[in-house]
């Protein structure tokens, strides 16, 4: 993407704490990853609670991250604005330190 990297994600709504996991494969050669909010899936309060907790998580402002699609489904395709050779390098360091569970 020209202005943004794009992620896929696996959002379980209803979970008992708002977290991010790790990357996994999801069974047709590609991968996601997986995210839990407490929030329920209604009137887009889980979409809601995974933007905060993911912009929260990566330093990023609420209006950086936006689905793209899967908004009403647990697959998901979020966008990251900004740079990308800057944002990726920010992306790797807190993967690597630690800023998901694997």
């Amino acid at each position: 993407m020209d202005d943004g990297i794009a992620v896929t994600l696996r959002l379980t709504p209803r979970a008992a704490a708002n977290r991010i996991g790790g990357v996994q494969e999801d069974g047709q050669g590609g991968w996601h990853l997986k995210t839990w909010v407490t929030a329920v899936p209604e009137k887009g309060r889980a979409n809601a609670a995974l933007i905060k907790l993911l912009a929260a998580s990566w330093g990023l402002a609420k209006g950086d991250l936006e689905i793209l699609s899967g908004g009403t489904t647990r697959a998901k395709l979020l966008l990251i604005r900004g740079g990308d050779a800057a944002l990726m390098a920010r992306l790797s360091a807190w993967y690597t330190t630690g800023g998901s569970e694997r």
